[in-house]
């Protein structure tokens, strides 16, 4: 089925822009149902847990837009764009609440989960999930961290 939908895009590099534009999307529009549906801090760690989902399956996310096609150039504005406004209130929300650590930003997240899923020897997705849990349950010591 991917050979049909990629007659539709001239290039196979303006599939992939598609593709990932739609997965980011459906990531920043989670967060509006996972506020609706989870005290603060749960719908955090749910929506950290599918951003994990999202950029652990996509380990070829960085190299591609790293890879000097033009065609990728919009794709890390349009990342942030989306993704940083729903973390971000989602992180006020649990803050407000008094449920994490209020020295963290949505762009202290984005980059520290992305960190979390870069490929290690011998790992995959589940391996960065917990990662990302150990991050999670950082975020609830609301203590301020010795220097």
């Amino acid at each position: 089925m991917l050979w049909r939908t990629y007659r539709h895009f001239p290039r196979r590099s303006d599939l992939i822009v598609a593709v990932l534009q739609r997965e980011i999307d459906a990531c920043a529009d989670a967060g509006a149902e996972l506020s609706a549906t989870y005290e603060p801090t749960g719908a955090l760690a749910h929506w950290l847990y599918r951003y994990t989902e999202f950029v652990a399956t996509k380990r070829g996310l960085a190299t591609a837009l790293h890879s000097g096609d033009p065609t990728f150039d919009a794709l890390p504005g349009y990342f942030w764009e989306r993704l940083g406004p729903v973390l971000s209130d989602l992180l006020d929300t649990a803050t407000s609440a008094g449920k994490i650590r209020a020295d963290v930003s949505a762009k202290d997240l984005l980059t520290a989960v992305a960190l979390l899923c870069h490929p290690a020897p011998d790992t995959g997705p589940a391996y960065s999930q917990r990662m990302v849990g150990l991050l999670v349950d950082g975020l609830r010591y609301t203590e301020r961290a010795r220097p």
